[in-house]
Parts: structure tokens; sequence; C-alpha cells
């Protein structure tokens, strides 16, 4: 399919070829589209606008909270952030064409109260619990609203406070040690099956959309990447890079199939993929028990073959899924 940039040099080249006037080159572009309006514009456009309004105005709520919060009593500050949500999910459920920005504010003030409670009462709980009973207590919102306008921020509180509990319970340190495994397992596990929940299998029950999934493949690509390449250029290689390797290489099947397939997503794992693979090589080449008789030159270019191959293979199977996809759509 041509695209709108390609159709428009061609019609400028057949307008200067043939000699045609400007009153018959401006009706050639009309004959060919060029000046209708973009397809999809007015379903998307109201959407953007909505979410850009409830953007400006929960800033200058906050704006005037922050403003006025010195004047106001811990009772009253903890009434107003309550009184906000329960107003905010009220109008939701009473707008539906606003329904989607407004459950977004109403999930933004709630961690904005759980935050001030942490502040208030100085409970000891760790970051990631209080992202943790965030993202359980909107969970609900997200699947009365269905809109991927608060699954994604939904996804991504999930994800931080996945990753927070991981480096919790590593020393609460980025550390990347053989015996953190069992942590990193189920770390990954979680990102895993959090991103399987808002695939497509199971839209139907969650309403979610491709952004949302999109943001999982990407927050937990580079999360793997960075702990698998971290496991690989320990003393020992820690087994974290092999088991970086696995799940990705299991998200990649996923996104493969039919049912799953998600070119953005595909394309995020690829690359993480192709990364610890010649992340792989670079240990096997220059750290992996060199005597210092090589040719580095030498290694440095079949680095470089290897690196170029693999991504043109990967580019070349993400292409051909991708018009399989489209034949089939």
């Amino acid at each position: 399919m041509m695209s709108t940039m390609d159709l428009r040099y061609h019609l400028f080249e057949l307008s200067a070829r043939h000699q045609l006037s400007p009153a018959a080159a401006l009706r050639l572009q009309q004959l060919a589209g060029l000046h209708e309006e973009p397809p999809g514009l007015r379903r998307w456009l109201p959407r953007l606008v909505a979410v850009l309004a409830a953007a400006l105005g929960g800033l200058g709520l906050v704006m005037w909270v922050a403003a006025n919060w010195a004047e106001l009593g811990r009772f009253a500050r903890f009434g107003l952030l309550q009184g906000l949500i329960l107003l905010l999910c009220l109008a939701a459920a009473l707008r539906p064409a606003a329904r989607a920005p407004l459950a977004l504010l109403a999930f933004i003030a709630t961690g904005a109260l759980f935050a001030y409670f942490g502040q208030t009462y100085q409970t000891g709980a760790d970051a990631w619990q209080l992202f943790a009973l965030w993202a359980a207590l909107g969970l609900p919102l997200a699947l009365a609203v269905r809109s991927d306008l608060l699954w994604a921020p939904w996804a991504l509180v999930a994800l931080l406070a996945i990753t927070l509990w991981t480096q919790t319970h590593t020393g609460r340190s980025w550390r990347v040690e053989p015996g953190d495994l069992r942590v990193h397992l189920l770390g990954f596990g979680a990102m895993l099956a959090l991103g399987a929940a808002l695939a497509a299998p199971l839209r139907r029950f969650t309403g979610a959309g491709l952004w949302s999934l999109r943001l999982v493949a990407l927050f937990a690509v580079i999360a793997l990447s960075l702990a698998a390449v971290g496991g690989l250029f320990h003393v020992r290689i820690a087994p974290q890079y092999g088991l970086g390797l696995l799940f990705l290489a299991l998200a990649a099947a996923g996104l493969a199939t039919r049912r799953g397939f998600d070119v953005f997503g595909l394309s995020a794992v690829a690359l993480g993929l192709d990364a610890l693979l010649v992340a792989g090589l670079t240990r096997l080449l220059f750290f992996h028990g060199r005597s210092g008789g090589g040719d580095p030159i030498g290694e440095f270019l079949l680095l470089s073959l290897f690196a170029a191959g693999l991504l043109a293979g990967s580019v070349t199977l993400i292409l051909k899924l991708a018009r399989r996809a489209e034949v089939q759509a």
C-alpha cells in the first residue's frame, strides 16, 4: 500500500510531466483523496481533546490544592482527597461520554491519597506495597471503564510495583546475583503474566487495548534485558541471563501467534533478544578465557556481522508475520 508521502510525490511528478494547470493539479489531488479528512480522525480527536482537558483540569486542581494545602488540617486534607475520588467516580458513572478521562483522574487521585497517607502516618510500608495496593484498588475501576486510557497507567503502576518488589527483595539494591534467582524469576513471571492478561485473547473480558500491552512489553523487555545483561557480566555467568533469554523467547512466541500478534510488542521483544545474544557473543569473544592472543579487529568484525545478520533476520521475520496479519484482516 502506497503511503501518503509517496502518493503526493507521484502526483506532483505526474502533474509536471503533463504540465497540468494549478486547477487541474488540485483536482487530481482531490480525486486521489489527499484533501480528505484522515481516517479515524473523527473517532480519535474527541478522545484526545478529552484526555487533554482531563489532564489540564487535574493539573489545575492539583495547583489549587497545593496553594491552599497549608491552610487545611490533616482531616480536611484526607476529606478533600477522598471526596475528590468519590466525586470523580460518580461523574464517570453518570457521564458515559467522559467516563475514561474522569476515571483516569480518579485513579491518579487514588495514588495521591496513598502517597499522602504514607507521608502522614509513616507506616513503614515499602514503596512496592503502596504501588501494589494502588493497582489492586484501581483494578475494578479499569475493568468497569474498559478503556486503554485507564489500562495503560494501571499497567505502569503494576509494573512499578513488581520492579520495586524485586529491588526490595534483593537487598534493596539493583544487583544481579546468582542467589537472587528466585526473586528475579517471580518478578519476570509476574511481568509475563501481566502481559498475558492484557493480550488479545482476554480483551473481551478486560477491554484493554494495544497501548497497555505495548507499555507492558516495552517495560518488561527493558527490565529483563538489564537484569540479564547484569547476570551475563557477573564473575561467573548468573542464571538470570538464561532466564531472560527464556522469558523473552516465550514472549516472542506468544506475540508471533495469529491471535496474539502485535508488531510493536514483537519488535521490542525481538530487539531485546538480539541485544542479549549480541551481549553473549561479546562476553564469549572478549571476556571468556581470553589469553591476549586473539585478533581484536577480527573479533569486532565477527561481532558486527553477527549483530547485523541477527537484526536483518528479525526484521524479515516480523515483516513476514505483519503481512500475514494484514492478509487475515
